[in-house]
């Protein structure tokens, strides 16, 4: 049996939701209802950073506890919970986000939080080259100038960057939930915070950057 497998399952053994889920894949209901309510939140921060829409960030949410569910019978305890959930919420937002392109219809939804940032992304872009004067910002302004900043970044990015900062996954538990490697997850954070240092460092202090990694190796 691989390392990797062996660290999977030491990491499984220390994760409470496993105990849970195991309990779900016998078909205890009880047991799938408090799955939902430790995963909910997570899963639609991260889905609404990827779709940029509460609304089908919502909707992609009940996909994921739909397909974890029908899932449940193949669940293996060899990794944390969370990885398993998350790579199944991976797969659920790119296949819609590629069907939604596909239909041409990928864009902001009107109403939806996205579009009441204050910045758009050509004048970030012009106050990093010093072509636009920058303002001090309130902590409401610099909320959505940040969520507008991770939105220009393209789909994986955002996703590694989501599961990185956000989640706490390592960057193995990264590439587990993305089907990437670990050299592939490094690359995918380098660059997400290449692109959110350039667009924020002239509001952001130096330090404070929401794509400065957390991850370990571990």
């Amino acid at each position: 049996m691989s390392d990797h497998v062996e660290k999977g399952k030491v990491a499984a053994k220390g994760d409470p939701n496993v105990d849970l889920m195991l309990r779900v894949q016998e078909g205890d209901a009880m047991a799938f209802q408090e799955l939902v309510v430790a995963f909910e939140p997570r899963l639609r921060r991260v889905l609404r950073h990827l779709v940029s829409s509460d609304s089908v960030a919502e909707d992609l949410v009940q996909d994921v506890f739909l397909r974890v569910w029908r899932a449940r019978k193949n669940y293996q305890p060899t990794a944390k919970l969370s990885t398993w959930i998350f790579h199944i919420a991976h797969n659920v937002a790119s296949n819609a986000i590629r069907d939604r392109k596909r239909r041409k219809e990928f864009q902001t939804p009107q109403g939806d939080a996205a579009s009441s940032a204050v910045f758009s992304i050509d004048q970030m872009a012009m106050a990093s080259t010093g072509m636009m004067p920058v303002r001090k910002l309130d902590k409401m302004e610099r909320a959505d100038m940040v969520r507008t900043a991770i939105e220009a970044l393209n789909e994986r990015q955002r996703m590694a960057l989501m599961l990185s900062r956000f989640e706490c996954l390592s960057y193995q538990e990264i590439a587990d939930a993305m089907e990437l490697t670990v050299q592939a997850v490094k690359s995918l954070l380098s660059r997400a915070r290449v692109n959110l240092k350039v667009l924020l460092e002239p509001y952001v202090e130096q330090g404070h950057l929401p794509g400065q990694d957390q991850s370990t190796d571990a």
